[in-house]
């Protein structure tokens, strides 16, 4: 004998619709998509991160634009363990020589460590120049290297991890609240009446 299959209930009828699912899909695609924008973007900025193809060397003037906004410091090639190198930079208002924080960049076969952050008020054209008792070479770049590129990709690792989370999560909870309702609906259209039942107990 067969066992007795329950009455089918239309997909249809239950809620929450379908459509959550393809919501949690989009979420998914959604947040995995920035994630990636935000990896590429600091990848691209931390590989461009100093300009090594400009450099100066001990008592060699560099002239260069600079605003309040421009995050730049100097950076010196394969610093060891001597602090001897010292920088100035004159130009329009103010400018300073600012400390730049423990970062790093490297090339193919180079490292490069920040030196001093430039701190200006105004936007004009500034001169650097940089000494050292040692040969140095020096290069002008953005204020973060690597250190700074590792922080800002742990977004890029968050957005797809919530992405996941979120969609996961709309999709455990739709297809739980689907069962539940698909289960009422069948007790209220299938339960057995009174006559079921008297027919049952003969």
């Amino acid at each position: 004998m067969l066992p007795f299959a329950p009455p089918q209930i239309p997909a249809n009828e239950l809620r929450p619709g379908r459509f959550w699912y393809a919501i949690a899909a989009a979420i998914v695609v959604v947040l995995v998509a920035l994630g990636v924008v935000v990896g590429v973007y600091q990848f691209k900025g931390v590989t461009d991160a100093v300009d090594t193809h400009h450099r100066f060397a001990n008592g060699e003037t560099v002239s260069l634009q600079l605003g309040p906004d421009s995050d730049k410091s100097i950076w010196i090639k394969n610093r060891g363990p001597s602090d001897d190198q010292e920088c100035s930079i004159a130009g329009p208002g103010d400018p300073s020589l600012g400390g730049p924080g423990i970062d790093f960049y490297w090339t193919r076969d180079e490292t490069w460590n920040p030196l001093f952050a430039l701190e200006v008020s105004q936007a004009g054209t500034y001169e650097v120049t940089c000494e050292s008792k040692g040969l140095s070479e020096y290069a002008v770049g953005d204020s973060g290297g690597f250190v700074e590129f590792m922080r800002g990709s742990v977004l890029a690792i968050v957005l797809p991890m919530c992405g996941f989370g979120i969609g996961l999560t709309i999709v455990i909870v739709v297809a739980v609240r689907r069962s539940d309702h698909r289960k009422r609906l069948r007790a209220e259209r299938y339960a057995p009446g009174p006559g079921d039942a008297r027919h049952t107990a003969a």
